[in-house]
């Protein structure tokens, strides 16, 4: 079943590298009391991932703080240190945004937003998505129906749903 407006997000583990060391997070505990904006997609460093998608939040991140968002979290099915190297090279955490890996697919799944694309090598990954959770719940939820394209995703129209 895939996560609509109204649903809980599920309290899964993901995972970041901090100070070189491997870390944990529990969503359900970023989530709590707070409005978050998340963002997932299929990953790092590819096409629309890295054009599009992740430099519309990079572009509207002082905004949706403006906004009263509190944080704004990317969510992509690879390993901690491809995380970090994205950050690093996108300019994401400078701007606000946390990079968080979802290594089992947990998200993905926990969610229903996942797909594989074998001829390409993406196995149980996030269909791109962007969402606005209060407390927890999802209050907004865009989900792009056609692959490699960043349209109704986008930082930009998710902001506007605020």
């Amino acid at each position: 079943m895939t996560i609509k407006v109204g649903d809980r997000l599920p309290d899964v583990t993901l995972r970041y590298r901090e100070d070189g060391e491997p870390r944990e997070v529990s969503l359900g505990e970023k989530l709590t009391g707070r409005k978050v904006a998340i963002f997932g997609l299929p990953g790092a460093f590819t096409g629309t991932c890295s054009t599009a998608h992740l430099p519309s939040f990079i572009r509207t991140a002082a905004a949706f703080r403006e906004k009263g968002v509190d944080e704004i979290i990317c969510i992509s099915v690879n390993d901690i240190w491809v995380m970090e190297e994205w950050d690093r090279q996108s300019g994401a955490g400078e701007a606000g945004i946390t990079m968080l890996a979802d290594t089992d697919s947990e998200y993905a799944k926990a969610t229903g937003l996942v797909f594989t694309a074998p001829p390409i090598g993406f196995r149980d990954r996030i269909v791109r998505h962007s969402l606005l959770a209060e407390d927890g719940v999802v209050t907004q939820l865009q989900v792009e129906e056609a692959r490699g394209v960043c349209e109704i995703t986008a930082g930009e129209t998710l902001l506007a749903l605020v």
